[in-house]
């Protein structure tokens, strides 16, 4: 069952800020050493007979630390397809990047804004990210071609097929476009069902808020309490030439059921 926290007062807060904020400090600079040196020539690497290179097992490293300094536990459920795979996800947050980062390293389709974000638009490009123009089909073809490649060349990507961030726990409707990447490689679709959890039951207010900008989210999440963020790697869905609609509703269909049943 979904649930909205009761607001509280919390007397854990501010002492949260006052260690998590020096560690995440600590290991941002981490992050800039680590794309800096180990990515910046070894960021082409690809898996070989289902064997991570060195660089993917640092970016799961990297990422996982990243939650639990957040306060997140990683926690897998499934298995994930040995690279090339088309991961499609739900979206909540900026955290889902790194959540699923944490268990596979994959180029991400991100919005073109986070590419003038300072530092974390360097990050997310040293890492592979593309970039993506919303509402221009110049931007998107780009993209597309750009995925298509990667996929060709041993890489995984990771899409958010609702094409923005949900909130209140709704799962929009899926873009059926993107699926074409995925035909054109051609190379499995892999569905990744999101999903933060506290007692046994999942939080719908872990992601963003309406009107909650990136840094106001940052702060917020930077002082909750301990959550358990799970990762479902679910049944891939089969490639339907003439149907990428019908592979975007049963992508959907398999994250909402995740979404609603804790043994997903």
């Amino acid at each position: 069952m979904d649930t909205v926290p009761t607001p509280t007062r919390d007397p854990w807060r501010p002492l949260r800020y006052l260690w998590r904020i020096p560690l995440l400090l600590l290991h941002v600079l981490l992050g800039v050493l680590l794309c800096a040196g180990i990515l910046s020539w070894n960021k082409h690497r690809v898996m070989v007979d289902g064997r991570e290179p060195f660089a993917h097992r640092m970016i799961r490293w990297w990422s996982t630390v990243l939650m639990r300094i957040f306060g997140l536990r990683s926690v897998r459920v499934g298995q994930p397809l040995p690279d090339p795979v088309l991961f499609v996800a739900n979206h909540t947050s900026w955290i889902d990047i790194e959540l699923l980062h944490s268990q596979r390293a994959a180029c991400f389709v991100a919005k073109a804004e986070i590419a003038r974000w300072p530092l974390v638009g360097w990050l997310a490009a040293s890492g592979g990210t593309i970039f993506h123009r919303r509402g221009s089909n110049h931007s998107l073809a780009s993209v597309m071609q750009t995925m298509v490649e990667r996929l060709r060349e041993g890489r995984s990507v990771a899409v958010f097929p609702e094409g923005g961030t949900g909130h209140n726990g709704v799962l929009k409707v899926f873009h059926a476009r993107i699926f074409q990447a995925a035909l054109d490689a051609p190379v499995p679709v892999q569905p990744v069902a999101l999903r933060f959890v506290r007692n046994g039951r999942r939080e719908i207010d872990a992601g963003f808020r309406e009107h909650e900008s990136f840094m106001s989210n940052l702060l917020r999440m930077l002082g909750e309490a301990p959550l358990d963020a799970e990762v479902h790697f679910l049944a891939p869905v089969p490639l339907m030439p003439d149907a990428r609609r019908r592979m975007a509703e049963l992508s959907r269909e398999r994250i909402a059921a995740a979404l609603d049943d804790a043994h997903a």
